[in-house]
């Protein structure tokens, strides 16, 4: 599986992040990010998170007005099929190493897209962790960062191993 870094993006906190032109990836995240809610989000297990840009691209022929950075994620990825994301897959993510780690559950700060995008992104299936839903890797990976390291648009993001 390869594909590309399309964003890197952060943000003071909340929604949307913001586009930079490279990052610092931490085992704390990307530098320079916050969490608005640091009780539910961040911290090493939920250090990044990636969306694909297919999924932005759905959203918005679904008439819901999102963008690179609006779901919140750290790396917009474009190439890779969300459907195949996995926990435990292992990415090189231009200098960094990640390992995905965790479904995001979607909560109330999307709702500014539209109280019905969390229903969109994500169902009973993938909050049960089967793979089969249409919705899978909709709402985002996070990740953890094994192996900080700078990341930048258009760097490459490349599986390279997974733990069982």
């Amino acid at each position: 599986m390869l594909g590309t870094i399309t964003q890197v993006n952060i943000s003071p906190g909340g929604v949307p992040k913001r586009s930079i032109l490279e990052g610092i990836l931490t085992p704390l995240g990307v530098r320079g990010d916050s969490c608005a809610n640091p009780k539910i989000h961040g911290g090493p297990n939920q250090a990044v998170l990636l969306i694909a840009s297919e999924t932005i691209d759905e959203l918005v022929a679904a008439g819901y007005p999102v963008f690179a950075g609006a779901l919140g994620e750290n790396l917009t990825t474009r190439g890779l099929d969300r459907r195949l994301w996995r926990i435990g897959q292992q990415f090189r993510v231009g200098d960094a190493l990640v390992e995905l780690s965790k479904v995001r559950a979607p909560c109330i700060t999307l709702d500014v897209y539209g109280p019905s995008i969390k229903n969109a992104i994500y169902d009973k299936q993938v909050k049960a962790g089967d793979v089969s839903s249409p919705r899978w890797g909709m709402s985002g990976m996070y990740a953890r960062v094994l192996k900080p390291g700078f990341v930048s648009a258009g760097a490459p993001i490349e599986l390279v191993g997974e733990t069982v």
